[in-house]
């Protein structure tokens, strides 16, 4: 159970809004996580992008899981929660100078490159440093995600990454380059991908072009396919953790993979969604024609992404078990933009003024977006353990 009576109880005498996050949820995907890449193998890096929380990096690091960074922040974030710089890479298609110095200098794993300017960069850096950067390369499958436009990664109209037809130019370019040893080849097609033959696809296109790698006699020994899995939305209390073991599977089944290789996976969301929830109050419930609007203490300042992906949050009112007494709200915030709402028409128990309300799977990509627009502060955070 992800709230017992005891933590609603607890929630109604702290201020609000607050993250509240369950480390015994985090601490259960973890275990499913790594229980099933373990059938392939696999490497598993934590994109921090999805939340910094240091706690959070802590709980995964202890399960063995390193970090995938898009910027020196997170290195260093990750560095200072004793995550193996061996176990950290750096991707992102637009890392500054002192990006990849601070990168190289810490002898991270390696650093995904997505573009020849970028190898020519890395490799002067190197130059400068006297050292020899170890390289994967960002490669774009033309893979379609069937997820959000603005979380699809893997088409060729996006900007990440190097499309497969410039791989000749991009492996001559790299013979002449003393500073770079590439040794890897890595892939991300977006995320929230909950349909399991967008995997195989993907696994299908990197066989080809690990074919086509092994026949010019280059050898290849790290495969980084990225992330991606989706999470229950719409019903987190019957799927807490994702579908580890199917998402594994597709690649033990479709990828090809040499002996002397080695798969990673920097999986985000479906490690960290499920254990956050958004928890506020309700300040004031306004009636207007046909409507009712549930307003909150809480806006697309804490939260945003209903108002940026139009993505759909499972909203709860603790406050209530009673279920026979339900009405159709517009669950609203305060922040003076009509695009903050966090869900339109839903249902809800009889709502009052200062009733709990939280609003699930917001683990990722909650907390770390959450700015102090119109001055309201950012949200407290709370753990479980801590209550």
């Amino acid at each position: 159970m992800f709230f017992t009576s005891n933590k609603i109880e607890k929630f109604k005498t702290l201020p609000t809004p607050f993250y509240y996050y369950n480390t015994e949820v985090l601490t259960l995907t973890a275990k499913k996580c790594m229980e099933a890449a373990n059938i392939i193998s696999a490497d598993i890096h934590y994109a921090l992008k999805a939340n910094h929380q240091d706690k959070i990096i802590q709980i995964l690091s202890k399960h063995g899981i390193g970090a995938d960074c898009v910027s020196k922040g997170e290195v260093e974030k990750a560095i200072k929660n004793k995550i193996n710089p061996k176990k950290i890479v750096l991707a992102g298609v637009g890392k500054t100078d002192e990006e990849i110095t601070y990168a190289l200098q810490k002898d991270i794993a390696s650093i995904n490159a997505e573009s020849i300017q970028e190898l020519e960069i890395i490799n002067n850096i190197a130059s400068q440093l006297n050292v020899k950067a170890n390289i994967s390369i960002r490669i774009n499958p033309n893979v379609d995600a069937y997820t959000h436009k603005y979380i699809t990664t893997g088409l060729e109209e996006n900007k990440f990454g190097i499309n497969a037809s410039d791989l000749p130019h991009i492996l001559e370019k790299i013979s002449t380059l003393k500073n770079i040893k590439l040794i890897g080849t890595h892939y991300h097609i977006g995320s929230q991908i909950t349909d399991m033959s967008v995997f195989k696809t993907l696994c299908l296109k990197v066989n080809e072009i690990h074919r086509y790698l092994s026949d010019k006699k280059i050898k290849i020994e790290h495969i980084n396919l990225g992330g991606g899995l989706g999470v229950n939305y719409t019903n987190p209390d019957e799927h807490l953790t994702p579908d580890f073991h199917s998402y594994f599977d597709v690649f033990n089944k479709f990828l090809e993979k040499y002996k002397y290789q080695q798969l990673h996976f920097e999986l985000g969301r479906a490690l960290v969604a499920q254990c956050g929830a958004l928890i506020a109050k309700v300040i004031i419930v306004k009636k207007s024609f046909n409507k009712q609007f549930l307003i909150i203490d809480t806006g697309m300042n804490h939260l945003i992404r209903p108002a940026l992906y139009e993505a759909f949050h499972l909203i709860q009112n603790l406050s209530k078990t009673d279920t026979q007494t339900s009405s159709l709200y517009d669950v609203c915030g305060p922040i003076c933009e009509t695009t903050d709402f966090f869900g339109k028409n839903v249902w809800l128990q009889h709502s009052e003024r200062n009733d709990i309300i939280a609003i699930r799977t917001t683990g990722a990509y909650g907390e770390v977006m959450s700015s102090d627009y119109n001055l309201r502060g950012k949200p407290n955070i709370i753990f479980s353990d801590e209550l």
